[in-house]
């Protein structure tokens, strides 16, 4: 279900947000090797704020920073969604959103939710990633999140993000995360079974994101 309107909040940055943004880059890097920071791109889907969804991300981008050195970057789309009006190909999108994408094809792990609405993800989430490269997230670990008014919705990961994913031949982290209205209190999730999944998603998804390799350009021409 949408989340309710409720009065916009400032753009709260998590601490890890305080070092400097490297500038996009077209190749992968190894993370946690060297000290070296993982590139962490998070997308809300939400189209409020405050928002339980960008809470969510930012939970679960927070759990990733207390294991590994990270370097962040938040999209949110109830910020940005409004530069999307009326452009049907990437290259009428202004200079802001055009970064913004970048940003996702550059990452070296997406972590994306998404309230569920009229059973899946915002139309808003989906206009997103219709402008992102075919093969821009060729074997780029995708962690994916979705909250929504009740338990009932929570099959939107395996039967809406997996497929979407899949098309982009993402790797898709094995656990998702799901949290529905009743977890959460005044924006903060509040359910230890929602805090535990979020551990175990990213204690799961570690090791398939430390033995990340950049993919060969041969993959681009299947």
């Amino acid at each position: 279900m949408p989340e309710q309107n409720a009065v916009p909040e400032q753009n709260a940055v998590p601490e890890q947000d305080a070092a400097p943004e490297r500038q996009a880059a077209s190749g992968r890097t190894t993370p946690g090797q060297s000290g070296q920071r993982l590139r962490v791109v998070g997308v809300s889907g939400s189209l409020h704020s405050p928002s339980k969804t960008t809470a969510l991300v930012r939970a679960i981008i927070d759990a990733l920073g207390e294991r590994v050195p990270v370097e962040v970057h938040l999209i949110e789309l109830s910020a940005v969604g409004h530069g999307f009006s009326g452009a049907l190909r990437r290259d009428q999108l202004p200079a802001e959103l055009e970064e913004e994408l970048v940003r996702i094809e550059a990452a070296d792990v997406l972590v994306v939710a998404s309230p569920v609405y009229r059973a899946s993800f915002t139309g808003l989430f989906k206009h997103l990633f219709d402008f992102v490269g075919q093969y821009a997230l060729v074997g780029k670990p995708v962690l994916v999140a979705a909250t929504g008014g009740s338990d009932r919705h929570a099959l939107i990961i395996e039967h809406q993000f997996r497929p979407l994913f899949g098309f982009f031949q993402a790797l898709t982290l094995p656990l998702g995360v799901y949290a529905s209205d009743s977890d959460f209190t005044d924006y903060e999730i509040v359910s230890p079974e929602v805090t535990e999944r979020i551990s175990l998603a990213i204690d799961r998804g570690l090791p398939l994101i430390r033995r990340l390799q950049p993919v060969s350009d041969y993959v681009t021409e299947w």
